[in-house]
């Protein structure tokens, strides 16, 4: 069984078993508590409060009273705080990748990754806090001046989910507190920990007490109504499932809040006979498999067009039966465990309806064994568009592939869904690469790439995949209102 995450760690102030609330650390009003599990072997890492609608409220009231001081502190003082806070990330990577890898199961590797990533936004919006700039318009009259000023929405609500613990967090922190609001932080229950150890960094780096606060709840329902309904949070952001964004939208409707909802996905991955095979088949991979494919973004529709079908799959499949699964923690590992049994049900129920309506497993297709929730990376062909497999994110490491003949089918078939957040297509036609990026019905597009991630470019999705944009200059808008003000009376 797991030892106690502390004992894993260079540094044992990261790991934090109290939320944490204008600047101090405390239990639950209640008292309850909640395990945080390592779904590689089911051992308990450590206890956090299990915090209700009381205790969310408390949080907002300490944002709601650190937002006047924080707020008017200059972009550059904001600025310097969030280097530190930078700095403090980079320089405990290794305590808080094993930390993930502990509480979340994707391989270290990955979580290096992660922590660099998430860092990243804090050092882009550390330097967009000094670019917030309004405008002076040209008057409608001689004796008036016309300002636009970009001011912080104030209070702000994130709610993270589990499969990227740490940049989902400083991905919407970050711009915040660059724009000068303040935040309430609800994590994911199975993830709290690395949530917890950002606000310790963060606090380390002299962020003020109140500006960025942590509650940790297994009762997601009951607290996040709680912050919908305070008239003091302004501002939601939310990543996670297409069904629960509509009802934290609807939520929000009530007090008229600012909402911002990176949601669902059903990325299509094509495939056209002039692409590079293989450079094609290590873009599909990566977009695939990467954290056992437990991604809002990762390819769910791989679509092959008829000339290079055997070759791409000859290729591919050379690669997917070289990944090593196993624990996160352990050298070599591509593949860790799903995050819990009711992902791996979920994935074994989309499998059994595609083979029961004419699908074929080529390769893997079960879980590795009875004792765990690591599952085989699988392949499955002849899979149609008419399949639940096509319809749900699979959200693990399974490659539902399909055949199409042209590229109009392509497109048809890439935006026959609800979702629009990310897709991927591999050409080497010029021609062809506008064509198609500009057709897709998707908020990002990678071309000959299957990652597209960077804290430089905006993020988001169209359609029922979500609502705004995070990281790029274009993640700021999000947390700033535009005030018009116009000043009369300058005659002689």
């Amino acid at each position: 069984m797991t030892m106690p995450a502390a004992a894993q760690l260079k540094n044992a102030s990261l790991l934090r078993s109290q939320a944490h609330l204008d600047g101090q650390w405390c239990d639950a009003l209640s008292g309850a508590t909640f395990p945080v599990m390592n779904p590689a072997d089911a051992g308990t890492l450590a206890t956090v409060p299990d915090m209700g609608p009381d205790d969310a409220r408390l949080a907002v009231s300490a944002a709601h009273r650190a937002f006047p001081e924080w707020s008017r502190q200059t972009a550059g003082d904001r600025a310097s705080t969030l280097r530190k806070w930078n700095d403090l990330i980079l320089e405990n990577r290794q305590d808080l990748a094993r930390l993930m890898t502990l509480e979340q199961g994707k391989p270290l590797k990955e979580s290096l990754g992660e922590v660099d990533y998430g860092a990243s936004f804090v050092a882009w919006f550390a330097e967009e806090a000094r670019r917030a700039y309004g405008d002076v318009i040209p008057a409608h009259a001689s004796d008036k001046r016309i300002l636009a000023l970009r001011q912080p929405v104030g209070v702000c609500v994130a709610i993270t989910p589990w499969n990227f613990p740490i940049a989902m967090i400083t991905r919407k922190v970050a711009p915040a507190l660059a724009a000068g609001c303040t935040v309430v932080v609800k994590p994911a229950a199975e993830t709290p920990l690395c949530a917890l150890a950002l606000a310790w960094l963060a606090s380390e780096a002299g962020l003020p007490p109140g500006v960025f606060n942590v509650v940790t709840t297994d009762d997601a329902s009951a607290v996040g109504e709680a912050l919908l309904a305070d008239i003091r949070v302004r501002k939601i952001s939310f990543t996670g499932s297409t069904p629960v964004g509509k009802i934290l939208m609807r939520q929000a409707a009530d007090t008229v809040k600012r909402v911002s909802l990176e949601l669902g996905g059903n990325a299509p991955f094509i495939v056209f006979d002039d692409a590079d095979v293989e450079a094609a088949a290590d873009g599909a991979l990566a977009s695939k498999y990467r954290n056992a494919g437990q991604t809002c973004v990762c390819a769910n529709r791989i679509y092959v067009q008829d000339g290079i079908y055997d070759a791409f799959l000859a290729a591919y499949d050379k690669r997917v039966a070289g990944l090593k699964v196993g624990s996160g923690l352990d050298d070599g590992v591509d593949i860790g465990p799903i995050i819990n049994e009711k992902g791996v049900g979920k994935i074994e129920r989309l499998l059994d309806d595609a083979v029961r309506t004419g699908a074929r497993i080529t390769r893997g297709g079960t879980r590795v064994s009875d004792d765990g929730t690591w599952f085989e990376p699988t392949i499955i062909q002849d899979v149609e568009d008419r399949m639940t497999i096509s319809e749900e994110e699979i959200f693990g490491p399974v490659s539902a592939i399909y055949r199409f003949s042209d590229e109009e089918e392509a497109i048809r078939r890439a935006n026959d869904t609800p979702f629009g957040l990310a897709a991927y297509f591999y050409s080497k036609d010029n021609a062809r690469i506008w064509r198609v990026s500009e057709a897709l019905e998707y908020g990002m597009v990678g071309v000959n790439t299957g990652l597209v991630s960077t804290a430089v470019a905006p993020f988001g999705g169209v359609k029922e995949s979500g609502i705004g944009r995070e990281g790029s200059r274009y993640g700021m808008d999000e947390y700033l209102e535009i005030k018009y003000v116009c000043v009369g009376g300058l005659s002689d």
